[in-house]
């Protein structure tokens, strides 16, 4: 019954942990409209400062907490095939993609924003694209 509340918990941190994902690069889109110093660009950086710290970061940690307890709980599931194996790479890059994030939001606070709102349209695409093949990973169980 405890695994089954953990896993609970972790899939809840990645719905939190996603929704930031999804969401900060469409702030960014529209940051890029904003005029520094003006108004909505100062309100898009208290906005993405929130988002980032107060639900980003928290959900990812909580989401390696929980996913990291299930493994301990059950170090068999390495021997399952690899696709755990390709599953944690996957959230490695989505690791990489959110500490992308929390440097170009750092950019906007600072006024140094350099990208157009195309590379962010682009950039939003790449957690939904790892997303994909992290469920697929874990339900299909391709290998």
């Amino acid at each position: 019954m405890l695994y089954l509340w953990i896993k609970a918990l972790h899939v809840i941190s990645v719905i939190a942990w996603m929704a930031g994902l999804l969401y900060l690069p469409r702030l960014f889109v529209y940051h890029t409209q904003a005029a520094p110093g003006s108004e909505a660009s100062e309100t898009f950086k208290v906005m993405e400062r929130r988002l980032l710290r107060a639900i980003m970061n928290p959900a990812m940690i909580a989401s390696y907490l929980f996913g990291g307890t299930m493994i301990a709980l059950d170090l068999s599931i390495f021997q399952q095939g690899g696709w755990l194996h390709a599953k944690l790479l996957f959230v490695a890059l989505l690791t990489v993609s959110h500490m992308m994030m929390a440097r170009w939001r750092r950019e906007f606070a600072e006024d140094r924003n350099q990208h157009s709102q195309r590379f962010y349209r682009v950039a939003n695409e790449v957690p939904t694209l790892l997303m994909i093949g992290i469920v697929i990973f874990v339900i299909v169980k391709p290998f």
